[in-house]
């Protein structure tokens, strides 16, 4: 068995005061024993509009969040799971099959960022040197997690971008304005706790992709290429290089109250039986830029074991509707658990689940 950590945090828009949280974490995550530490979705920021987001953003060689991360991360040898904002070039497009595949990624190299990102002192361009059939390029953000290594390295081919935007009315929020929609899985890969599947926030919804992270035991690959594959990474089509299944799934998270409330636990928990998986959910908590904005997330950060069990739920938000407020030592709490892969062996030899691919198609 191995400890992870699970830290929770209240991300505003100052990354510098953010990254002080995550690093104070990982120093009292190294303390008590734990191998990683997992952080939650936008632990680099969260902004007070659309527009202040899309200006925070930085390429990650350049980011001082990942950079300072990273340093403490080598510091403390601990490893590092955690969610960030990466700027990248986009190109509107026609195809309207699904709303929140409104454009499509050109790049995320820094000079094409520097050079496409708007100035306030730069004019915009005249209507005579737009040209209707390629219009120009924009900025999107990907919501990406990555994984810090106890060397301070990120671990090639270990990203990934949410494939799920959270677009909900109800709650004033459309993703798909300005983040860009992933386009592939990242395969499992390994951790001192065991070999870990990346999913984040909204994804928690999708049991689909739950399942093709956690159900390749047969080693089977899938029928259908990667979009847009990793260079160096496994491949999909040859059965002898696609990955073991991921032993946990992860879902860093910005919960909304409303929806964290009706939907958070039950879902984690499903997503946990359903898979026979463990589930590791660091989430952000309370008041975002308070005077500034009134986004408030759930908190509760949880693990679940591959039973269902609730092994570790922390501090949340209270109060009544509109005013809701972290509950004491919510931010900033860290919990450590003990991830058991003999159990997660256990609960699927004892409970096999033989899917009837010969009747619906295999996730």
């Amino acid at each position: 068995m191995a400890k992870a950590a699970i830290g929770q945090i209240c991300s505003s828009n100052s990354m510098a005061h953010n990254l002080e949280q995550c690093v104070k974490l990982v120093g009292q995550a190294a303390a008590a024993g734990a191998k990683v530490l997992f952080l939650p979705e936008a632990s680099d920021y969260i902004g007070t509009s659309a527009a202040e987001s899309l200006s925070l953003a930085k390429p990650i060689s350049s980011s001082p969040f990942v950079n300072g991360l990273c340093s403490a991360a080598a510091e403390h040898n601990l490893a590092v799971h955690v969610g960030i904002h990466v700027p990248v070039a986009v190109k509107p497009t026609t195809d309207t099959s699904n709303p929140v595949l409104n454009s499509v990624p050109e790049s995320e190299d820094a000079d094409t960022i520097a050079a496409t990102s708007p100035s306030p002192s730069s004019p915009p361009p005249s209507d005579q040197a737009a040209k209707p059939d390629t219009p120009s390029p924009k900025i999107k953000l990907y919501n990406r997690t990555i994984y810090i290594t106890p060397t301070g390295t990120l671990l090639e081919n270990s990203s990934y971008d949410k494939l799920h935007l959270f677009n909900y009315p109800n709650a004033s929020l459309r993703e798909s304005t300005t983040t860009q929609a992933g386009s592939r899985f990242t395969p499992p890969f390994p951790s001192p706790i065991g070999r870990l599947g990346s999913l984040i926030c909204f994804d928690l919804r999708f049991p689909e992709a739950a399942l093709h992270l956690t159900t390749r035991s047969h080693m089977t690959p899938p029928s259908y290429p990667l979009a847009n594959p990793v260079p160096n990474s496994p491949n999909p089509l040859n059965p002898s290089s696609y990955p073991s299944p991921a032993q946990i799934l992860l879902y860093p998270s910005a919960f909304t109250v409303a929806t964290g409330t009706a939907h958070w636990l039950p879902l984690l928990r499903a997503r946990a039986i359903e898979t026979q998986s463990y589930v590791i959910a660091a989430a952000q908590v309370g008041l975002h830029n308070p005077g500034s904005s009134g986004r408030v997330s759930y908190g509760r950060s949880a693990v679940i074991d591959p039973w269902g069990r609730e092994v570790l739920v922390m501090k949340g938000v209270k109060g009544e509707e509109g005013k809701e407020e972290a509950e004491e030592g919510a931010v900033g709490e860290l919990g450590v658990v003990e991830i058991d892969l003999k159990e997660w062996e256990r609960v699927r030899e004892g409970m096999p689940l033989v899917r009837r691919t010969d009747v619906y198609p295999e996730v």
